[in-house]
């Protein structure tokens, strides 16, 4: 399979007010032709998220209540400023960091819908994961 993109799609009662938060999120615009189905392009001109129309949208209750569908992970440089930005457009933070101030970690959100997402810092950089994949099976 010889992929172009991939997009997470996210179920909401209101989608304009769902991809709102994702198009600030990544700093992005909301493509909203379709009003039962908005895409979010980021800075880059990537579509990366889409948001779809689901009336009866039941949110999650991360970690032990209605059960959650799906989340994503960001791997962030600057995680206060992200947990900020995150926190400032609305979102709930549902699992604080063991130590924020720690070279890595991660916390635990709710996006406007309820969809959880974490936002993880100190996680391994591009140029570490290519050389670990590059050595990836070598030993077996």
């Amino acid at each position: 399979m010889d992929l172009i993109r991939h997009v997470v799609v996210f179920d909401a009662a209101d989608v304009a007010a769902e991809s709102a938060f994702w198009a600030a999120m990544l700093d992005g615009i909301v493509v909203d032709e379709d009003p039962r189905f908005h895409c979010v392009i980021d800075s880059q001109g990537n579509w990366l998220v889409g948001v779809q129309s689901a009336p009866d949208h039941v949110p999650p209750d991360w970690p032990d209540g209605e059960p959650q569908q799906v989340h994503v992970d960001f791997h962030v440089t600057d995680q206060a400023a992200a947990h900020r930005r995150a926190m400032d457009l609305g979102a709930r933070l549902l699992q604080d960091a063991t130590d924020p101030d720690s070279d890595h970690g991660h916390r635990v959100y709710a996006d406007p819908a309820g969809h959880p997402f974490c936002l993880g810092w100190g996680h391994p950089s591009q140029e570490q994961l290519a050389r670990f994949l590059a050595t990836y099976g070598e030993a077996e």
